[in-house]
């Protein structure tokens, strides 16, 4: 498949980590891209991470989007089964990830995920958050037991409710769209948006290639406390 996008990929350990326990694939000549957030405090996230992205390169480019679309899926599932095996477990920790997968087609476009990684696009001068996190304050939200502050304010808001490697079986969530001119998608562990606003994220996609996105983000994210890890690909169909 010839690369018909732009696109490039940073990571980055927190100030308070003494590991980067994230990952990501830029693939824009197979037209598919990644992040993946190994579960903080859990046992070998960053083993974790880097298994989610090692097996999701390995898959082939060839097929339609949904062909393509279903072998992600599978790849996936595959992950959490093995991750959740007692062999890969110890302690009281699990081993596990986050993942937030775009693939592009032409003018088709499919976002696959597990967990808070999320994607984003910049279309019209507009930034949509295309995922919505799997997570204990997302939840709370949609289900209008707190309002959104509150919901933040909860001492568990960023416990995940879906990851791989999770004890409970693994239900993806898959979005498909069409892309437009100008279009610019952002992957992203939660480390990165944590510590920018709705604004500030907005201002840096609309900052010309994906390079210089990247080092917008970044320079932006790391004048902060950047406690948690941080990773963003860009990607411009």
């Amino acid at each position: 498949m010839p690369a018909r996008w732009r696109s490039i990929g940073r990571t980055s350990r927190g100030k308070m980590r003494a590991r980067n326990e994230d990952a990501f694939f830029d693939g824009p000549q197979r037209g598919c891209w990644a992040v993946a957030d190994g579960m903080g405090g859990h046992r070998a996230g960053d083993v974790a991470s880097q298994w989610v992205i090692s097996s999701l390169a390995a898959l082939p480019g060839q097929g339609s989007l949904d062909e393509r679309v279903e072998a992600v899926r599978r790849c996936l599932r595959w992950l959490d089964c093995r991750l959740g095996q007692p062999a890969q477990q110890a302690g009281e920790g699990i081993m596990g990830s986050t993942v937030v997968v775009l693939l592009l087609d032409g003018q088709r476009a499919a976002c696959i995920w597990a967990g808070d990684s999320r994607c984003y696009l910049w279309r019209g001068r507009r930034l949509y958050q295309l995922s919505r996190d799997h997570s204990l304050r997302q939840h709370l939200m949609d289900t209008q037991q707190l309002s959104p502050e509150q919901a933040r304010a909860h001492p568990d808001a960023r416990a995940l409710t879906r990851a791989l490697g999770g004890r409970q079986p693994l239900s993806l969530e898959v979005l498909e769209l069409s892309t437009h001119p100008g279009d610019v998608f952002l992957l992203c562990s939660d480390g990165l948006y944590q510590g920018l606003s709705h604004g500030e994220l907005g201002r840096a996609l609309n900052a010309g290639t994906p390079r210089q996105v990247v080092d917008r983000l970044f320079a932006d994210a790391l004048r902060g406390p950047a406690r948690d890890d941080l990773t963003a690909v860009v990607v411009q169909p």
